[in-house]
């Protein structure tokens, strides 16, 4: 049966960290799924580890909707989030509510997770407002990678500390169930953590946010281009993969595979009819 966002909040509620993880296809989706992942995020990220682009910017909502529809097709228990991707949700709210009810209706998922703080506050009242749950999303963004001039800390002084601060407290109230931190300090992260009601995820925003989200391919070692510093691989698939293809390769330009093992037969009686026949 599959999670609630009631089943959520109880999981703060008890004191028990929420372990997120992405997922984008078949077999990401099954294997958290059945590893007890609890949540599942769709995110913006398949743009960079799936299409391979260096920035979530060309990904569509026609992307989402696809990957969702996959990752809800095979799982059974994980509470699963949608990305609403680049400008799906800027141009008004009446874009945002149009988009964010697609996700929900064609994609399956449980509920959507927006960027931005207190300039978007207004638009995810209206979409909440809709019967649609929204997770929020502070500190960097990186769907503003180009305005904020790449993948950077944020939260580092006062002023933009504070500013962390107020988004976040805003998206609570506008009525989001939970808000992603991300890329910013642990102990602002800890501060807003004890601020707020809703429950806070935390992708490199240190240890004392009420769950972690990491993704996929990070946490199996299978991206190797770039390892942002809040990714633990906890093992190295590439190079094993690598290598499996390399064996492959190598086989089958020595004509070592396929071999018996692997190959179908057919009784001598037929193979005798065969060879007597004229082409």
């Amino acid at each position: 049966m599959r999670l609630t966002i009631r089943d959520i909040q109880k999981m703060v509620a008890d004191s028990i960290p929420i372990p997120m993880l992405t997922a984008y296809d078949a077999t990401s989706a099954r294997l958290s799924d059945l590893a007890g992942v609890p949540m599942i995020l769709v995110g913006d990220s398949l743009g960079m580890v799936v299409q391979g682009h260096p920035d979530p910017i060309p990904v569509t909502l026609e992307h989402i909707i696809y990957h969702c529809q996959i990752v809800m097709r095979v799982t059974t228990r994980p509470f699963v989030v949608g990305d609403m991707p680049f400008m799906s949700y800027n141009v008004s709210p009446e874009q945002a509510i149009h988009n964010a009810a697609r996700l929900m209706q064609e994609g399956r998922v449980n509920a959507v997770k927006m960027e931005g703080g207190e300039y978007l506050a207004p638009t995810i009242a209206r979409i909440v407002q809709s019967g649609i749950p929204v997770m929020g999303h502070v500190g960097l963004t990186p769907q503003s990678v180009n305005k904020l001039g790449g993948m950077r800390l944020q939260g580092k002084d006062v002023e933009s500390a504070r500013q962390v601060l107020r988004d976040a407290k805003a998206v609570q109230d506008a009525g989001a169930f939970a808000i992603v931190l991300e890329a910013i300090p642990a102990p602002l992260a800890k501060i807003v953590t004890e601020k707020l009601v809703i429950p806070t995820i935390g992708i490199g925003a240190g240890a004392d946010c009420d769950g972690q989200v990491q993704v996929f391919h990070d946490l199996l070692g299978l991206f190797e281009e770039f390892v942002p510093r809040h990714a633990k691989q906890y093992i190295q698939l590439a190079p094993l993969i690598r290598d499996a293809i390399s064996s492959y390769v190598a086989e089958v330009e020595g004509r070592q595979f396929p071999d018996e093992d692997h190959s179908f037969s057919m009784k001598e009686d037929i193979l005798a009819a065969l060879r007597a026949e004229e082409v």
